[in-house]
C-alpha cells in the first residue's frame, strides 16, 4: 500500500490537534466548575461558622458566576468537537447541546442580574436604616 499523500497526513495531524484542544478546552471548564464548588463550598462553612444565612444569596451568586464561564467552555469544546468533516448527526447533537447550554447560561444570567439587585436593594435598606438610626441597631 503507498504512503499517505501529503494532505492526508495533514488532515490527520488537524484532527489530532483539534481533538487535543477539544480535550484541554474541556479540562479547562471542568476545572472553572470545581474551583467554583470550592470557592462557594468554602463560603458556604464560612457562612454556617458565622450563622449568617443571609450569606446564601452571594454564595449562589458566586457558584452561578463560574459555572456560567465553565457552560461558555463546555460549549466551546463541543464546537470543537464537530469543526472537522462533522456528519449530520453530530451536528443535530451539537445543535441540542448548544440550545439546552444558552438556555441555561440565559436563565442562570437572568438569576444573577436578579439576585444582585435584590442585593443591592436590601443593602441600600440596610444602609438607610443605619442612616436613621445613627448606625445603632
Amino acid at each position: 500500500m503507498e504512503a499517505l499523500t501529503f494532505h492526508a497526513q495533514a488532515e490527520a495531524a488537524v484532527i489530532e490537534a483539534v481533538q487535543w484542544l477539544k480535550l484541554g478546552v474541556e479540562m479547562v471548564g471542568a476545572s472553572i466548575i470545581a474551583l467554583g464548588i470550592l470557592t462557594a463550598g468554602g463560603q458556604f462553612v464560612a457562612a454556617l461558622a458565622r450563622r449568617r444565612t443571609a450569606d446564601f444569596t452571594s454564595i449562589r451568586l458566586t457558584l452561578a458566576r463560574y459555572l456560567a464561564l465553565a457552560l461558555e467552555f463546555q460549549l466551546g469544546a463541543d464546537i470543537l468537537s464537530t469543526a472537522i468533516a462533522p456528519s449530520w448527526e453530530q451536528i443535530g447533537k451539537l445543535a441540542a447541546v448548544a440550545v439546552i447550554r444558552t438556555a441555561l447560561n440565559f436563565f442562570l444570567s437572568k438569576e444573577m442580574n436578579s439576585e444582585r439587585q435584590t442585593t443591592g436593594a436590601e443593602q441600600a435598606v440596610v444602609g438607610r436604616s443605619a442612616e436613621i438610626t445613627g448606625g445603632r441597631e
